[in-house]
């Protein structure tokens, strides 16, 4: 086995034992955790996007005094959170993070403690794809994003409300895990 398979699979193997000891916030992930568990650990590379049609990716569920920073999917026309694939060698905790920072232009950083992962939906991608989409709780300051120019120019603050109202159906049990969770982390 690979350096990098052998890294892999321990990756899987702790998201996997995460995702055993969680309480699903919604019948949504309880299905998705149980597809993760039965399908993400028989895949050869499965943060590698081109390696199967089915892959792990990561993004970021980001939260501060405002609120909730959602941005319109340029080609889905959705108010999603900020995420994608996972580039070789990186985690997933920090592709979360540089998902954020490229579509949303706003310096992000887990939580004082490390990455915290809190939730995860399973989902079709593009092109017949199923993403296994594994989110963390991002931590931003009080600026207004300012998203790259290859990125959706519509990026916004949403209060807690108004982001359960606009958000796609598969964010809104991350958005009730991630504001019940951020409490912990207000100045």
């Amino acid at each position: 086995m690979s350096a990098r398979s052998a890294r892999d699979a321990e990756v899987v193997a702790t998201l996997c034992a995460h995702f055993r000891a969680v309480t699903p916030v919604d019948e949504r992930e309880r299905e998705s955790i149980e597809e993760f568990l039965a399908v993400v650990p028989q895949l050869e590379e499965p943060f590698h996007e081109h390696a199967d049609t089915r892959h792990v990716t990561a993004s970021a569920l980001v939260v501060g005094r405002r609120g909730v920073v959602l941005h319109l999917h340029k080609r889905l026309g959705l108010w999603l959170q900020p995420g994608g694939h996972i580039d070789v060698g990186e985690l997933p905790a920090d592709a979360a993070l540089r998902e954020s920072e490229e579509e949303l232009g706003l310096a992000v950083v887990h939580p004082p403690d490390g990455p915290l992962l809190i939730h995860l939906d399973v989902h079709p991608g593009p092109r017949g794809h199923r993403h296994f989409d594994v989110r963390y709780l991002v931590l931003a300051g009080d600026d207004d994003p300012q998203p790259g120019v290859d990125e959706s120019p519509h990026a916004r603050w949403f209060t807690p409300d108004e982001a359960y109202d606009i958000a796609d159906a598969g964010v809104r049990g991350g958005l009730t895990v991630a504001l019940r969770t951020y409490v912990r982390y207000r100045e």
